[in-house]
């Protein structure tokens, strides 16, 4: 989801910038800009309950039918000059844009999602049954965008040939609730922003934004910040567990219906890191078509949700010129392929490119998660220690969470919020951030995976929430974070059915720190961060136990972990031998 509403899409699109592939050689040229392009706008296209979507078509001014790429969008379908419209009907591809439905010119209620299988369905076989159409349709786009790719997928239209998804998942739980968590910043600002007229939304834009996400109850943030209520984000807010109303939004009970060849793009410091890596694991294991399962593919690079300027720059850390993807030449090589049956080399890509952070290098790789990866835990001690060797009569450490003075967002896998690596020392002089953190490495380490952290914990609360970070600490100090999680205490056992907590028992919780690749290089050092907060990145849990987004009143917890024999606490770490040879 982008945090802006008038920004035309495929943004994708109209990234040109240096990347060296080191994908396989194309056996063939990719298509040229040989044609002029005709276009016909704001095109009513009505969906079989009969709202009519305003849809723009930038197509090849010439006879014959074309291969089609559709967009589907909440973020307006552009003008006549739209930039990814002209530069793929240059090439000989009809550019279907659509606004979903109520957005800007489409009819309808906007509902996030929940619309976008069914129309998404309806628009590629409208799509693909035109006379200008050869009935071959790829689908593209980033974010919001990538959804509207995934959801229909399943439905199996018989015109869909692949599809090119962009930082993006198939599950709007996980974009809406991490660990349980309301992901704050990103869902109230999007959320009121895309459910306020362009009016309103200048006067969110405008208002105090740290008194903002200060405000309580939840559920009237809405009013508070635009003067009337939103529906869908109080049905957000209505529904923290994972129930039926989330259940009408994701693809991973259904991909064996996933039946197309499908290239995604992913980034480390994206929101849907994670999710990315699970969709294209779920069709590649799972789909119902042979050709489908083997032509998967994946790119993850050092990214946040933006794709990185020319320097490759992300957060305070700049990975290089080749970090950047030529995005127009990926999606040509991908299309001209699978829509026109030019031998691009797409068909010898490798299912998985990943950019290792630390090395920052480009490595091809044949699953995920890696076959050799030797899982390695890291044990928390007293006096901040972190090590391979396991604890035995440690002391516990304590701290208090206090809701009033919550722990601030510092980077990460933020969205409207500055992302990617920061220097995470300042966060950790705070009383209420714990630290583990090793010896100098005296040799390069690779972690490439999925990180988690199992924490044995007490509280003096109902309810309360534990993060964790993992951190790469230079020589000279910096402390530049990989990747974060959290844990909501009542979900601790389930994302569907809460229990809440007996303040002053011990129990065991883990936090899941999604993904990353790093190379810890000889001479830094591994340090974990252990707090109750990430904000605004997540609301803050009032720790009251009281019905979610209802409660007006916070109170302090005192948090206690436990690090010895019986209580194990560590990170559990994906170490790949041979770091990055």
């Amino acid at each position: 989801m982008k945090l802006r509403s008038s920004r035309t899409v495929f943004i994708s699109l109209l990234v040109i910038l240096i990347f060296v592939l080191h994908f396989a050689s194309e056996a063939a040229e990719l298509s040229q800009p040989t044609y002029e392009v005709k276009t016909e706008m704001d095109v009513k296209v009505p969906m079989r309950d009969g709202v009519q979507l305003s849809t723009n078509i930038y197509r090849p001014d010439a006879p014959g039918g074309f291969p089609v790429i559709l967009i589907r969008t909440p973020y307006s379908n552009g003008d006549e000059k739209n930039g990814g419209g002209h530069f793929f009907a240059k090439r000989g591809y009809a550019v279907v844009i659509q606004d979903v439905r109520g957005r800007f010119e489409s009819e309808g209620e906007f509902e996030p999602f929940l619309n976008e299988a069914l129309d998404g369905f309806d628009a590629q076989e409208w799509s693909g049954t035109q006379s200008w159409s050869n009935g071959k349709i790829g689908t593209a786009g980033e974010s919001y965008v990538g959804c509207t790719q995934w959801f229909p997928a399943p439905l199996g239209n018989k015109h869909l040939v692949a599809m090119f998804p962009i930082v993006t998942t198939g599950n709007r739980h996980a974009l809406a609730y991490v660990g349980g968590a309301f992901q704050y910043h990103t869902c109230a600002v999007w959320g009121i922003s895309m459910g306020a007229s362009p009016e309103k939304a200048a006067v969110l834009m405008a208002k105090d934004m740290d008194k903002l996400f200060l405000h309580l109850p939840l559920m009237t943030l809405d009013e508070y910040a635009i003067g009337r209520e939103v529906p869908f984000l109080r049905n957000w807010l209505s529904h923290p567990g994972y129930d039926d109303y989330w259940k009408r939004a994701n693809i991973r009970d259904k991909y064996e219906a996933i039946r197309v060849p499908i290239f995604n793009i992913a980034g480390w410091y994206d929101l849907f890191s994670a999710d990315s890596l699970m969709e294209f694991n779920g069709v590649r294991h799972s789909s119902g078509n042979p050709t489908a399962r083997e032509h998967q593919h994946i790119v993850v690079g050092p990214w946040a949700h933006d794709t990185p300027g020319k320097n490759g720059k992300v957060g305070d850390i700049e990975f290089g010129a080749d970090s950047v993807p030529d995005l127009n030449k990926l999606q040509l090589r991908w299309f001209d392929y699978w829509l026109k049956g030019i031998d691009t080399g797409v068909k010898d890509d490798p299912p998985l490119r990943i950019f290792v952070m630390g090395e920052n290098v480009w490595r091809d790789e044949q699953e995920w998660p890696l076959k050799r990866t030797q899982y390695t835990k890291y044990y928390f001690y007293s006096r901040g220690m972190l090590t391979t060797e396991p604890p035995e009569n440690e002391p516990s450490d304590s701290y208090v969470y206090d809701p009033e003075n919550p722990v601030p967002t510092m980077g990460g896998n933020n969205l409207g919020l500055p992302s990617g690596p920061r220097d995470q020392r300042q966060i950790e002089e705070r009383a209420d951030v714990l630290i583990y953190t090793t010896p100098e490495l005296t040799e390069d380490m690779e972690t490439t995976g999925t990180i988690s952290v199992e924490l044995y914990a007490e509280t003096t609360a109902k309810d309360t929430d534990f993060t964790a970070k993992l951190v790469d600490v230079y020589p000279d100090g910096r402390a530049m974070n990989l990747c974060d999680g959290i844990i909501r205490a009542r979900y601790r056992e389930s994302n569907s059915k809460p229990t809440l907590l007996t303040p002053g028992k011990i129990y065991k919780y883990t936090i899941d720190l999604k993904v990353t690749s790093n190379v810890f290089k000889k001479g830094h050092r591994i340090r974990v961060e252990i707090s109750s907060s990430n904000f605004p990145r997540f609301d803050r849990n009032p720790n009251t136990g009281n019905t979610f987004a209802m409660d007006a009143e916070v109170i302090s917890a005192t948090q206690k972990i436990y690090h010895d024999a019986e209580h194990p606490s560590h990170i559990l770490l994906p170490v790949i031998p041979g770091a990055s040879n």
